[in-house]
């Protein structure tokens, strides 16, 4: 055995949304007036045993949440997945932390875990984030087509590359043509 192969691992890194998760689990849990023996117990009956010990680690810190422990602890506290891992502000303008994604509004995280938008958007290609967002990132019948639409005074090659994107969409399954045409008439005119 080497000298690298002996050396300890580190300790696990928790970052920003792991201390989110932390302290959602205990609100939660708190608020639904369940001890850490009660959540322990509701988790093994939904077939996801996670010891009281394990709960207690977990809202200390000192226990990693998979993401199956994560969708398990959201179905037994009845909330969605990113209620554990947003933090919950009094402001959509406060800044909260994500991992991989720094300091951002709790307003952008909320729509960015939600799957409405990306974290972050960069306003020279704001569009195309869009677009890509929802088409990688939803189901074709989940998408929703007028998120993608610019509003407001379009020059005409703004006009043209809106229908671009849209006809390309179209091409690949993402969106209707004809919902399309209906929700942004002005890209499909003919000049």
């Amino acid at each position: 055995m080497t000298d690298e192969q002996r050396q300890p691992r580190p300790a696990a890194q928790y970052g920003p949304t792991a201390a989110t998760v932390a302290k959602n689990v205990k609100r939660l849990r708190d608020r639904r007036g369940l001890s850490i023996y009660g959540l322990s117990e509701l988790l093994r009956a939904a077939g996801r045993p996670i010891t009281p010990a394990a709960v207690g680690k977990i809202e200390r810190q000192q226990r990693q949440v998979t993401v199956d422990d994560l969708a398990a602890l959201a179905v037994i506290l009845g909330v969605s997945p990113s209620a554990l891992l947003v933090p919950l502000t009094s402001s959509s303008k406060d800044e909260v932390e994500v991992t991989g994604g720094g300091s951002v509004t709790a307003a952008d995280a909320w729509a960015w875990a939600q799957g409405r938008r990306p974290l972050v958007l960069d306003a020279d290609d704001e569009q195309t984030q869009q677009l890509e967002h929802q088409l990688y990132g939803l189901p074709q019948w989940l998408r929703e087509p007028s998120y993608l639409i610019m509003r407001g005074e379009r020059t005409a090659d703004q006009l043209a590359k809106a229908r671009q994107k849209y006809e390309f969409l179209a091409s690949i399954g993402g969106a209707s043509l004809d919902r399309l045409k209906q929700l942004d008439p002005e890209v499909f005119e003919e000049t």
